[in-house]
Order: structure tokens, then sequence, then C-alpha cells
């Protein structure tokens, strides 16, 4: 038996010690994947934006106090002026992870959206949903002849 051999049966290879790693994420993705089927095509839509909406409120604070040093900035002798950067980069890192944190959070339902979406787009020639303004900016575009609106 070879060294490569001993330390495979001792930690395993690359792609098992992966599968392991991800497999409860996809567990999960299973799990939400029938709750997405049975929505339908606006609800899916609505489910979306709901999503992207909890993941930018995740870090609000931050984005709030980052905004209120930003203007601060201009008021505050040079001097003065690199302990107020150190904060926002303090902030700015603290919501990078807020976000880090949300996304990992909303990840299986975000998943399990693309998979039905995508499952729809094979299955319908086209999907009928009710417009939205960036729907009518799309239809508007006369290089965009994939989108149409009736009515």
């Amino acid at each position: 038996m070879n060294f490569n051999k001993i330390l495979q049966s001792l930690f395993g290879n690359k792609s098992t010690r992966d599968m392991k790693l991800i497999q409860p994420i996809v567990e999960k993705i299973k799990a939400e994947y029938p709750k997405m089927q049975a929505l339908s095509n606006d609800e899916l839509r609505a489910k979306t934006k709901e999503l992207q909406k909890y993941v930018q409120e995740y870090a609000k604070e931050e984005k709030a106090k980052i905004a209120e040093l930003k203007a601060k900035i201009e008021d505050t002798p040079i001097d003065e002026r690199e302990g107020i950067f150190n904060q926002i980069d303090k902030l700015e890192q603290e919501a990078l992870d807020k976000y880090e944190e949300a996304l990992n959070e909303v990840l299986p339902q975000v998943f399990a959206i693309v998979k039905d979406t995508a499952r729809r787009f094979a299955e319908n020639e086209e999907t009928i949903v009710t417009a939205t303004d960036f729907d009518r900016e799309l239809a508007s575009n006369p290089a965009n002849d994939f989108v149409t609106i009736d009515g």
C-alpha cells in the first residue's frame, strides 16, 4: 500500500469531503423546491422580490451609519478624518458579513426558485405574468423581442 492510499483511507478524497460539506445545503434546496413549484408565476416573482428586500434590509443599520459618517467627513478636520475612515471600513466589513449571512440563509430558497424557473421556461413556450414597470421598460426596447405585453 503506497503513501497516497494510506492518506486517502485516513482523510478521504476531496470530492467526498466536498460532498459532505454541501449535502446539508442540497437537502434544504430539495425541501424548498416543492414549495416553489406550488407558486404561480406572479407569486414566484413576488417571492424573489421578498428575498431581495430581506437581504438588502439585513445590513440596513450599517449602511445608514456609513452614510452618516460619509456625510460627516466634509465637516471634519483633515487630521481627524482617518478615524472616521477606519470606522467606515469596519462598518463596511460588518455589512459585508451580514450580507453573507443573509445570502447563506436564503440560499436554499433562491436555488429552488432558479431551478423551478428553469423548469417553467423549459416546459412552456411562453410565460404569462402580470406586467411590471421593468417588463414595460424591456418591451419598449425593440431589441428585446422576447418580451411582449398584451393589453
